[in-house]
């Protein structure tokens, strides 16, 4: 039985073009897609809030307890961008939102269009 072929790294743009604790939306294909600054490290996830679809990319990034967060412009849910489950409000703590690989070379964000496969597997 033959692997599944592993799907190439895209580059997106430029590290310096997304500001520190800032989010950028892109979109690839039919999929929309919120990356990142975290300061350290750039993450990815899916630019749809899963309450009404509100773009994330558009969120105020925060760091609490339970990780680091992106708010919804639109009604204040609170999403992890670390592995996308809803933080607030609470009870609704389950993978809402797809993450995805994205990694700098070069000073160029690459980003690979297929879920972590952590997520994939549950």
């Amino acid at each position: 039985m033959s692997q599944p072929k592993e799907l190439p790294w895209l580059r997106i743009t430029r590290a310096d073009s997304i500001p520190a604790r800032e989010g950028r939306s892109v979109r690839l294909g039919g999929m929309e897609i919120a990356i990142f600054n975290l300061g350290e490290r750039f993450v990815a996830i899916e630019n749809a809030c899963p309450h009404r679809g509100g773009p994330l990319a558009d969120g105020i990034v925060s760091s609490q307890g339970d990780g680091v967060t992106v708010t919804c412009p639109l009604h204040n849910w609170r999403i992890s961008i670390e592995d996308g489950d809803v933080r607030k409000p609470s009870g609704k703590g389950h993978a809402c939102v797809r993450t995805f690989d994205v990694k700098v070379e070069n000073g160029i964000i690459l980003f690979r269009p297929a879920p972590r496969v952590s997520e994939t597997a549950a």
